[in-house]
């Protein structure tokens, strides 16, 4: 599964539901090996997927692209990821490990 399929499914699955996101109002921003960056923004149980960087990040993950699948399907261990140095966080560093407990409720 790709990147893109992966992240459209997990937005519909957020929009099934969307009680866990509903107190989020941050913009995470993606930037996967030598692709474009894009950016995931929450807003009041909304989710909107959008390509480039069009808001200022309140975080930034930097990491594969194959990691990142593995984080939406919250098989990547992110702590080992990030001590190994394949998972790298700027802005906000606790937004990285509240992504982590939303991913897990999808």
């Amino acid at each position: 599964m790709t990147v893109k399929e992966s992240l459209q499914e997990l937005v519909e699955r957020m929009q099934a539901n969307p009680e866990p996101i509903r107190p989020l109002h941050y913009v995470y921003q993606f930037d996967l090996d030598e692709n474009e960056p894009f950016q995931v923004r929450f807003d009041s149980g909304t989710v909107e997927v959008l390509e480039g960087t069009p808001h200022p990040a309140d975080c930034t993950l930097k990491l594969s692209a194959s990691n990142f699948v593995k984080l939406l399907r919250n098989d990547l261990n992110t702590t080992m990821a990030f001590m190994l140095g394949s998972l790298k966080v700027d802005g906000r560093v606790g937004l990285a490990l509240k992504l982590q407990e939303i991913l897990k409720a999808y």
